[in-house]
């Protein structure tokens, strides 16, 4: 079991450990401290067939009364309408602010759930159990929260922490391939932002060998970012490297780009630009793709640059006429860079 401290104003921590899944019942009542309390799953229909039966089993035996959501997969479910569905069933099971909503799946249930919990009654409790890698390292982490509109990714949202985060690595044996990968993409951001011996044991097959280890590591990394800036004001949108422009490819590919794949692309767009402006090693952008493409992610697409700048410019990272990109120094640190929007069609080419 590893077990690492996120220190927000509301400070909560983040458990590691094979069949956690199977013990949230017993964590539940310890947060709660009393047994009269209600659990509202919020889940996918694909993770639904996969873990609930153990979570479920889990509340019932700790004599907690459970309601399940579930929604189609994909991030065509990520919108203000299954945002409402949610706040809507939270109402009709009569949640209150004892009780809690537990986020089962991926970043989209984790995100979607989060949101929702912060919002009714103005806020209930919430607990985030990640069941891909992508979650486990990043999303169920740090309190950001949020659904898609049609501007754009995540622009309607909330900070809300979640009260704990219980990541049971048994549950990535079932992702397939590409799902998998696009995980290793935040972990591979890890590495470029603040560790280079994390990119170092990435590159000699880590995620094979220690998948734990990497999470716990990933985790330790982004909570010491959270720590410091929790509203994202500041330094905390380092991790957004590789996110402004990964998330104009999402956009522009209709999401048939999946998140993880598209912030590999970003990664060596900001590496590259990095590079070609003498901000970074001339070698980097080199050894950065060498590893995305050993952990079968993309480095590139065919979106033509003047369709993503289009969509970049409506990103929630800009502000006025000002846009921050987050850009290599070397190989585990990054620095923000802003650019003015006039400016940046010519700073990106």
């Amino acid at each position: 079991m590893k077990i690492v401290n996120v220190n927000t104003g509301k400070p909560y921590q983040v458990v590691i450990g094979d069949g956690i899944r199977r013990n949230v019942g017993k964590t539940l009542l310890e947060l709660a401290g009393k047994c009269d309390v209600k659990a509202a799953v919020i889940t996918d229909t694909t993770v639904e067939k996969l873990f609930l039966d153990d979570v479920v089993a889990s509340l019932k035996s700790a004599g907690i009364e459970c309601v399940i959501y579930s929604f189609a997969p994909g991030e065509n479910s990520k919108t203000l309408d299954t945002f409402g569905n949610i706040v809507e069933f939270l109402a009709a099971n009569h949640l209150t602010r004892s009780d809690f909503v537990v986020a089962l799946g991926g970043g989209i249930p984790g995100d979607v759930a989060g949101f929702a919990a912060s919002a009714f009654l103005r806020g209930v409790r919430f607990v985030q159990l990640p069941t891909t890698l992508l979650a486990a390292v990043d999303s169920s982490v740090g309190g950001k929260t949020a659904v898609n509109l049609g501007a754009g990714k995540n622009l309607c949202g909330a900070f809300y922490q979640p009260g704990i985060v219980l990541c049971d690595p048994e549950t990535l044996k079932t992702l397939p391939k590409q799902e998998f990968a696009c995980g290793a993409a935040e972990v591979v951001k890890y590495g470029m932002i603040s560790d280079p011996e994390l990119f170092a044991a990435l590159e000699k097959g880590a995620l094979d060998s220690d998948v734990a280890g990497v999470i716990a590591r990933s985790v330790e990394i982004k909570a010491e970012f959270v720590s410091e800036d929790e509203f994202d004001r500041g330094r905390r949108q380092i991790l957004n490297f590789g996110h402004t422009w990964g998330h104009a490819v999402e956009k522009c590919s209709k999401y048939s780009i999946q998140h993880g794949e598209a912030v590999a692309i970003g990664m060596v767009k900001m590496t590259k630009v990095a590079a070609k402006k003498g901000f970074c090693p001339s070698e980097l952008p080199e050894r950065l793709v060498k590893l995305l493409e050993f952990l079968q992610l993309p480095t590139a697409t065919d979106i033509p640059d003047e369709q993503l700048l289009g969509a970049l410019l409506s990103d929630k990272k800009r502000s006025g006429n000002k846009i921050n990109l987050v850009l290599p120094r070397k190989l585990g640190e990054c620095f923000l860079h802003t650019v003015d929007v006039g400016e940046i069609a010519g700073f990106l080419k």
